[in-house]
């Protein structure tokens, strides 16, 4: 379904320009981190676009390198940033992160193809046939699982916490509907992983348009109140 990763790419890069504007004017590393988070949610999209039109291994490698290890990773890794207040421990998680990404990166952009890329088919969906096409090793299956983990946690769980926090102190209404979003946004692309294990490939793409549009549309209500910033957002 090329046209939702066309949308899901559309909105991601609109949602992108958002949250690194915001940057230019406030400079939390976390609107930095947000940002570098939102960049591979947008080329894992662009990629599935790609991938909708020919196939190219450079393109499925970076598919799987941005859309499944890194994109959840960094936008929780902004959400660290806003909420831990010991800056040298979030600094810290952030190398590590960084280190772990370069990692992946080589691991991912060196894995060979397997036979089966030559008979790649356009007309069915990136995500029922990268498995056969691009050789995982242990390592990276093993980073795969720990990056989205570490993401999926800080992300859902600080937008939660955040509109948690808001709930409690019955302030700022919209900042905690905002952070409702984001977590729901959020959720969205994992649900997407496991619908492609029980055999609905498909609901890949449209879960990221879900997420992007639902996690864009609650940084922006967030974002809508002028007031100091305690929201995480991103962000898969």
């Amino acid at each position: 379904m090329p046209y939702l990763s066309i949308l899901s790419t559309l909105a991601t890069f609109s949602f992108l320009v958002a949250v690194f504007r915001r940057y230019q004017i406030h400079h939390g590393p976390h609107l930095l981190l947000w940002t570098i988070g939102l960049l591979w949610y947008g080329i894992g999209t662009l990629s599935e676009v790609i991938l909708g039109l020919t196939f190219s291994g450079l393109v499925l490698r970076l598919w799987y390198l941005c859309g499944a290890m890194l994109t959840a990773a960094w936008l929780g890794q902004g959400t660290i940033h806003l909420l831990v207040r010991r800056r040298t421990v979030a600094l810290t998680l952030t190398g590590i992160l960084a280190a772990l990404s370069v990692m992946s990166a080589a691991l991912v952009l060196t894995a060979p193809l397997t036979a089966a890329a030559a008979s790649y088919q356009i007309a069915q969906p990136i995500s029922s046939q990268y498995q056969d096409m691009l050789t995982r090793s242990s390592l990276t299956i093993a980073l795969t699982i720990l990056l989205n983990i570490y993401g999926t946690l800080t992300l859902i769980g600080g937008a939660i916490y955040s509109a948690y926090l808001f709930w409690r102190k019955q302030v700022l209404l919209p900042r905690m509907i905002g952070n409702i979003l984001i977590a729901a946004g959020a959720l969205a692309p994992a649900l997407g992983g496991s619908f492609i294990k029980v055999g609905l490939p498909d609901f890949l793409y449209l879960t990221e348009l879900v997420g992007a549009v639902l996690m864009f549309i609650g940084f922006l209500q967030a974002t809508a109140v002028p007031a100091s910033e305690h929201i995480p957002a991103p962000s898969s």
